[in-house]
């Protein structure tokens, strides 16, 4: 067996720090997605989780079993958007969100063994939204990003930040959506250490 990956402490878009607006270059990624909308405090948001993450799991193994390859799953990430992004930044009105939730795959992972897995994990009993996720491309590009340290709900001065200040100034312009990844788990972190990279595709 290989030496497990951990693509966290390889790839350079995981690194971010609080306070420093970075401007990188992310070049394409393939990610486990599945869409929604509203509160992510709500059901539909932990149905997705929930069938994400047992996919997510599933490829692991069937990554090891099938090519002798072991990796750490990564962490959950988020596109947001709103059709007023102040809905977002200043009014943080959640029932008016979109989102798309993902799980980044390393580059050796194919839809063939996505499928693999997908397969074992409804032989197991499928969540309920298994057959929503898809395996996709997501190419960003030039991007700004920055660490939140904090609650969720104390993005909204930095993203605005983010937004109407360090963007303009760059005399560049948002392209794409807002991207979270989440560094922490909430369920076992004091919201004040929650460690949050905030990204933003520019052009």
């Amino acid at each position: 067996m290989s030496a497990k990956i951990d693509l966290k402490r390889e790839l350079d878009g995981y690194r971010a720090k609080v306070g420093e607006f970075r401007m990188l270059e992310v070049p394409p990624h393939r990610y486990l997605a599945i869409d929604g909308v509203g509160d992510p405090n709500t059901a539909a948001f932990a149905e997705a989780t929930s069938a994400l993450y047992p996919l997510a799991y599933a490829v692991k193994f069937a990554s090891r079993r099938e090519h002798d390859r072991d990796f750490v799953v990564m962490p959950l990430e988020g596109l947001w958007w709103a059709d007023d992004m102040a809905a977002f930044t200043a009014r943080r009105d959640k029932t008016r969100w979109s989102w798309t939730l993902l799980i980044l795959q390393p580059e050796w992972v194919d839809a063939a063994l996505v499928d693999g897995a997908r397969q074992v994990v409804e032989a197991k009993g499928a969540p309920a939204r298994l057959a929503d996720i898809r395996f996709e491309t997501l190419d960003e590009g030039r991007c700004v990003q920055t660490l939140h340290l904090g609650p969720f709900d104390a993005e909204g001065p930095v993203l605005a930040r983010m937004h109407d200040e360090v963007i303009p100034a760059h005399g560049l312009r948002m392209t794409g959506r807002h991207h979270e990844i989440y560094l922490s788990d909430p369920r076992r972190t004091a919201p004040e250490r929650l460690r949050t990279i905030l990204r933003q595709p520019v052009g």
